[in-house]
């Protein structure tokens, strides 16, 4: 490759071909590290994105910029900003037309002699670290396995990345085989204002030595003059993938693309309260009804759901008192409500849910209702997102009728004139709608529509109860003006691709990302699928080095049907008066 450009800074070295369409880059002392290749492609509705031909690159101060013309738009191209500790590249485009999918570090050529179709970047990594729990797959894998980071998921193959959504939109890379050989990384990440984050997904799209980035945008981001993609930084030189997410943390809040801990409000009414100064009771134990629902239903005609009831979670309650257990915070789990949009509580289980919230304040404890995200059940079609049939398939946020409609519902759920509870524990985030065809009232999609729910639910909650706790899965920088608790979703147990990491690796590793990223948010350890009452006893131990104890079970694990035993519940009673001891903060 013959450079027409050199570009030395203190972390890397920069050499741009003189056609203009790729770079080598390298490390300060000389190892490669990828050839970058400088086009990008944005699709539209109806046109694929091919590059017809590329002018000379320019270089004015620290920015480089390759222009393209474009099969799909008017005016294409790539800007380069070479800081001295990383890059960052942003795709633009001219012209007309709703996106579907933009290709970064990767595109189509229609050049003369080049036309090869899809291009992507050739690369030395071969090992990649996701912040996203993703079934099987390790938080460091071989880079061939590749990446995806957004807002879907569920536990089908090939889609079991949804226990965070979204997760930090960060990726680290080495050319080390092995985690241990890696003597640096290179981080990758994405970011922009929220609301300019309107894809489902980025996958790291990993080829035989190659690699793009693709971000999913369905159709549903219209482009009416000018678009430029959000920021791709690449940044060599780090220590560790997680001194990477701690620098990616810095890098969006300095952007004002997150809430500085310090600027960030537990919501906007009269009585906010500043992150990390929650009030105490947040930190209390949690005791959550969903792991005895299932045992309930373990073996038996019924499913969980169908345990969601006041005499139920009246009996657990009980079984834990006898045993001189009191949770501060008790959860009351799926299915509760009669219908999931409307979020009326279903009478023929809960006669008397005020009155059960009533009885737990009495005696000093405070009440999280499970609130399912998106579920279109209950709700009229045009308070939707509908198919081309009309059905609906999700609840629209961006359709004011309906976020004063749900903005209702929240309050009615938590004001002292309705329920009386004390928070919600929101679930259910990787249901964000996804499909080119479905058709909503207004703008936004993917992770920026599921913030403006988050925001919708968030508001209304505070507006009704200042010091309401509201739990998500939701560990992006952004997010933390939506949420006053990360919870680290479910354990995982058995795929087809085989068993996975124990337990508390699993759940140390989760929670590491969470306070890599939102320092300030406590931590609920969560407490299900435990795959038997050995694994459960060496979690609560760890427990109080994560975060705040959860309990899902009374008398025995759902999975086993394995009962407990009285040193179990000893077990308990220890381990909560030592969170209490220690400040309720996790002693690590």
């Amino acid at each position: 490759m013959t450079a027409a450009l050199l570009i030395e800074r203190a972390a890397y070295r920069l050499e741009v071909a003189e056609h203009g369409r790729s770079a080598s880059l390298t490390t300060a002392t000389g190892e490669q590290l990828a050839t970058l290749r400088l086009l990008a492609a944005v699709d539209r509705v109806g046109v694929p994105d091919e590059t017809l031909a590329v002018s000379p690159p320019r270089l004015v101060g620290d920015t480089l910029t390759v222009e393209r013309r474009s099969t799909a738009w008017a005016r294409a191209g790539l800007t380069c900003a070479c800081h001295d500790d990383r890059l960052e590249l942003r795709a633009w485009v001219e012209g007309e037309g709703r996106i579907t999918d933009a290709h970064l570090l990767a595109g189509r050529s229609l050049l003369p002699g080049q036309t090869d179709g899809y291009l992507p970047s050739g690369s030395r990594f071969r090992t990649l670290f996701s912040p996203s729990p993703s079934g099987a797959l390790p938080p460091v894998r071989p880079e061939p396995a590749g990446a995806v980071l957004g807002v879907l998921g569920d536990g089908e193959a090939g889609r079991q990345h949804w226990l965070f959504t979204p997760p930090p939109l960060f990726l680290a890379l080495s050319t080390a085989a092995r985690e241990e050989e890696a003597a640096e990384w290179t981080g990758l990440w994405v970011t922009a204002p929220v609301d300019e984050l309107s894809f489902v997904q980025l996958r790291y799209d990993a080829a035989a030595g190659g690699f793009g980035i693709r971000l999913e945008y369905e159709g549903h981001t219209e482009v009416e003059g000018a678009f430029a993609t959000p920021t791709l930084v690449l940044a060599p030189g780090l220590a560790d993938p997680f001194a990477g997410l701690e620098r990616y943390r810095r890098d969006v809040v300095e952007r004002g693309h997150a809430p500085a801990e310090e600027a960030v409000s537990r919501g906007q009414s009269p009585g906010h309260v500043p992150a990390g100064e929650g009030p105490a009771w947040w930190r209390a134990p949690i005791f959550c009804g969903w792991g005895a629902q299932c045992n309930l239903a373990r073996g038996g005609p019924g499913i969980a759901a169908d345990f969601a009831t006041q005499e139920a979670y009246t009996r657990f309650l009980e079984e834990l008192e006898r045993e001189g257990l009191v949770p501060g915070t008790i959860t009351i789990d799926d299915k509760w409500q009669e219908h999931y949009g409307t979020n009326a509580p279903d009478t023929s289980k809960w006669p008397d849910l005020r009155g059960f919230v009533d009885g737990c304040h009495a005696r000093g404890q405070r009440v999280l209702l499970w609130w399912k995200a998106w579920d279109a059940e209950g709700l009229p079609p045009e308070h939707c997102i509908t198919n081309p049939d009309g059905v609906p398939v999700a609840f629209d946020p961006s359709n004011p009728a309906a976020a004063e409609q749900l903005r209702g519902v929240i309050s009615g759920l938590l004001a002292a004139d309705g329920l009386d509870a004390d928070g919600l524990k929101i679930d259910f985030t990787a249901r964000t709608p996804s499909g080119h065809a479905l058709a909503r009232h207004g703008r936004g999609w993917g992770i920026a529509l599921l913030h403006r729910l988050l925001e919708i639910v968030y508001g209304a909650a505070k507006a009704a109860k200042p010091d309401a706790l509201i739990v998500t899965h939701t560990p992006h920088p952004a997010f933390v003006d939506v949420t006053d608790m990360i919870r680290l979703n479910d354990m995982l147990g058995v795929d087809a691709e085989g068993t996975l990491p124990s337990v508390v690796p699993q759940m140390r590793f989760r929670a590491d990302v969470v306070r890599a990223v939102c320092p300030g948010l406590p931590i609920d350890t969560d407490d299900w699928s435990v795959p038997d009452l050995a694994t459960w006893r060496d979690y609560l131990a760890a427990k109080l080095d994560i975060g705040v104890p959860a309990l899902y079970y009374s008398t025995h694990v759902d999975a086993t049907g394995e009962a407990f035993e009285h040193e179990d519940y000893a077990a308990l009673r220890r381990a909560w008066n030592e969170w209490e001891a220690q400040g309720s903060t996790p002693r690590r």
